[in-house]
């Protein structure tokens, strides 16, 4: 009987089938399904967040602003007199909120000024400092798209803030009531 099962097997083309091996080659088809279907919703998960994080981040008030800047200003101070000064500055964006980190400097004046916002319904509020001249305030003011108009003020001092994005390009003029009156500067990314 054996040798009939056999030859059977040859005519048909077939191997003979036993319970273990159908087992393991049920299990083997089972893994490799899951893990194509777990591929596949990872691949699709991903997508979906790539595409969300993407137009979230080029619809947030701050679109466009995050990384490094640099480029020329001038400064003017409170006797008239103005200076050439070099600019870098660091925006890290998350969400609604930005920090700041402005630096400018000329062979006589230098100033760090940094901030810390928050953006909600076209309003923009926070905290700023002048690092090198120790001090500091709150911002509050108005802002979409990369273009804002804010009044930074502390005890003793208030300054008006332009900033505007275009690309990789962007625009700062400060106006000041002290010893530093204003600033104009222009970045690139």
């Amino acid at each position: 009987m054996g040798l009939q099962r056999a030859s059977h097997v040859a005519v048909d083309g077939k191997r003979p089938v036993n319970k273990a091996s159908q087992t393991f080659e049920s299990s083997a088809k089972a893994r490799r399904l899951t893990f194509a279907a777990v591929a596949f919703f990872m691949t699709a998960f991903m997508t979906v967040l790539a595409t969300t994080t993407t137009s979230y981040a080029q619809s947030s008030t701050f679109a466009g602003m995050a990384g490094t800047w640099s480029g020329p200003g001038t400064v003017t101070l409170d006797d008239g007199s103005s200076e050439r000064i070099r600019c870098r500055s660091t925006y890290r964006v998350i969400g609604a909120s930005m920090e700041m980190a402005l630096t400018c400097a000329s062979d006589a004046y230098r100033f760090n000024l940094q901030a810390a916002v928050v953006a909600a319904g076209g309003e923009v509020s926070g905290t700023w400092s002048e690092t090198s001249r120790n001090i500091g305030g709150t911002i509050q003011g108005r802002g979409a798209g990369g273009s804002f108009q804010v009044i930074a003020q502390a005890a003793g001092f208030a300054a008006n803030i332009s900033l505007k994005t275009t690309g990789n390009k962007q625009q700062i003029a400060l106006r000041a009531d002290s010893v530093f009156r204003a600033a104009n500067i222009s970045l690139s990314k």
